[in-house]
């Protein structure tokens, strides 16, 4: 990868089967990484890239994350040999075989970020979406959990859960009418028609549109800007309040910003910021992870 340089720390072979975890201080990379299938998603891969971004949060050389995937696609969605596997009624998937239950399968929906995607939600590192290809079906939910989205012209949003006769899986109705409001939202579920890297970025399914060269070098680019200059503190906390926050009125809000611009006067970063400035300096904050902010 153009953003991994020589002293990129590469995992030990065999630790993953199905993506590849890579850490070039600031920057952790999750790859997809079974491109023959178009790095379709198995339980495995679900299992590993849970496992590195748990593994990433609790890395200090790591500031934010990026996700992509191997060859010409992000992930084309479900393994078809999982949906033919389920279809038939073998019971061939975790939620379907009796007395199996993977451990993002809830009883309940109490939790709002405990869910098959939506923990990445409330990892407290910023985590990059970049999107190089196709991203369809369960795939499509997973990379709006993603705080940032960052597409080439090449990547290509694919809703196609009304062609198999599905439902809008894992938080999407939640998920893409906040990004791109329920009319488009309704849209594309309806018609699951093809939305290319430009008309992602247009409808702000998308931060940011950039050369399909410039993919990699440019989300590893944004997280090695944000370690050169912001609390890693201060974005494990806004990250929080934004996605909790989607919950509340402004008052309750605007309420619990009270609380916490408080104990961001008591804390070093907030110290270390002022005299920075003062300074005319870069600041020096501390790394993730440390005592729960």
């Amino acid at each position: 990868r153009v953003c991994l340089g020589p002293g990129a720390v590469w995992q030990a072979p065999g630790v993953y089967e199905h993506i590849r975890y890579e850490v070039d201080d600031p920057v952790a990379v999750i790859t997809l990484n079974r491109p023959h299938a178009l790095n379709a998603w198995t339980e495995t891969m679900d299992v590993e890239v849970r496992d590195a971004l748990t593994r990433a949060a609790a890395d200090p050389k790591v500031v934010g994350i990026v996700v992509t995937g191997e060859g010409r696609a992000f992930c084309a969605g479900a393994d078809m040999n999982l949906l033919s596997g389920i279809s038939s009624g073998d019971g061939a998937h975790a939620l379907t075989r009796p007395g199996t239950r993977p451990a993002w399968a809830r009883e309940d929906g109490a939790d709002d970020f405990a869910g098959r995607f939506p923990y990445v939600m409330a990892i407290d590192k910023p985590v990059i979406a970049a999107i190089n290809g196709a991203v369809a079906g369960m795939a499509l939910p997973f990379a709006l959990c993603c705080d940032i989205r960052v597409v080439s012209p090449n990547a290509l949003f694919v809703s196609a859960f009304v062609q198999r006769g599905l439902i809008a899986e894992w938080g999407l109705s939640w998920l893409l009418p906040r990004l791109v409001g329920p009319a488009v939202a309704l849209d594309i579920l309806f018609s699951s028609r093809r939305v290319d890297g430009e008309e992602a970025y247009r409808l702000g399914l998308a931060n940011y549109l950039v050369g399909t060269d410039e993919l990699m070098s440019f989300s590893c680019g944004y997280v090695e800007n944000l370690a050169r200059g912001s609390s890693p503190t201060s974005m494990a906390i806004m990250k929080r309040q934004v996605y909790e926050q989607l919950h509340r009125g402004l008052g309750a809000a605007e309420y619990d910003s009270q609380r916490l611009i408080l104990e961001s006067f008591g804390r070093g970063d907030f110290k270390e910021g002022v005299s920075s400035f003062l300074e005319k300096r870069p600041p020096d904050f501390p790394r993730l992870p440390l005592d729960a902010p």
